[in-house]
Order: C-alpha cells, then structure tokens, then sequence
C-alpha cells in the first residue's frame, strides 16, 4: 500500500534561560551569550510535525489531521504555552537548549501516536535557528518498536 507524509504546523510562546550548573557563572556567558541573562528570554516558536501512514483508498487521506491535531495541542501546546522551560519537570537535568526541546517533543509525540507514525519534528525557535529531530539511532539489533517502548517508559517517569 502506498504511503504518504503529512505536515502540520503549530505554534506556542515560551521563555527560558539558556544554562547549565555544569558550567561555571562565566563560562554559562561564553557558551550562551545574551541567551544566558538571568531574565531569561522568550520565543514566538514554530512546531512541525510530520506523521506518515498508509493512503487509506476509501478517503485517501494517510494520517487523520484532526487526531493529530488533538494530541499536539493536549501533549506540546498546552504544555508549553506561555510557560517557563526552566521551570518544566522534563529540564530538570538538562539545558533547555532547542535540541533538548526538539528532542523532548518527539518523546511526547511518539508515546502518544501509534507506532511507527510520527516522522519528524521541527522546530523553528529564531528567524535563524530550527531544529529538526526524527527519532533516536536505534542500535545494532533493537527495533523501532522497542525504541518506542523504551522512550514512553522515560516519558512516563517524567510525567
């Protein structure tokens, strides 16, 4: 059966503060510059999501858009809308840079879609910087079904 992908596009604002109690006060200034002001900072951010299926012959649609839109806004958006990223229990060890959000917003999606489905996420955070992010390197022998076993078990610690 032939197989289709499909983009949708979403958006939320979020503020966060780029830093890491790794680094020393200066040198959290050296890696993330302005990012690092104690204020923090927000963006106005750009989420893709694409997900892929069969073309269902009937409807010839792949992926259910209205579905797929329910569980981003209930899994991503509401999450992080008007929020502080630092502030979200999933950052708690770790830096909120966009390749750990785009990274933790793929974990939440493919817990919640089935198997097999999400493709890709994308996330544009500036005019010059997005970040795209399609699933963990499976190791030698492991299946995508076991990576997606193992990652609803860490979603699920997290909350």
């Amino acid at each position: 059966m032939d197989q289709a992908s499909v983009t949708r596009r979403y958006q939320f604002a979020s503020m966060h503060r780029l830093h890491t109690d790794l680094l020393s006060e200066e040198d959290n200034w050296k890696v993330f510059g302005k990012c690092n002001n104690p204020n923090g900072h927000g963006h106005n951010y750009v989420l893709f999501v694409t997900a892929r299926g069969p073309i269902d012959p009937e409807t010839g649609r792949a992926v259910d858009a209205d579905a797929l839109d329910r569980i981003v806004q209930d899994t991503v958006v509401s999450r992080f809308d008007h929020q502080d990223l630092n502030r979200d229990p999933a950052f708690a060890r770790q830096t909120t840079t966009g390749e750990n959000l785009i990274r933790l917003i793929w974990d939440l999606l493919v817990a919640k879609l089935p198997a097999g489905q999400l493709e890709k996420v994308g996330l544009i955070e500036t005019r010059d910087n997005y970040f795209e992010y399609a699933g963990p390197i499976l190791r030698q022998g492991q299946d995508q079904a076991e990576a997606v076993r193992a990652v609803r078990a860490e979603v699920e610690k997290v909350g």
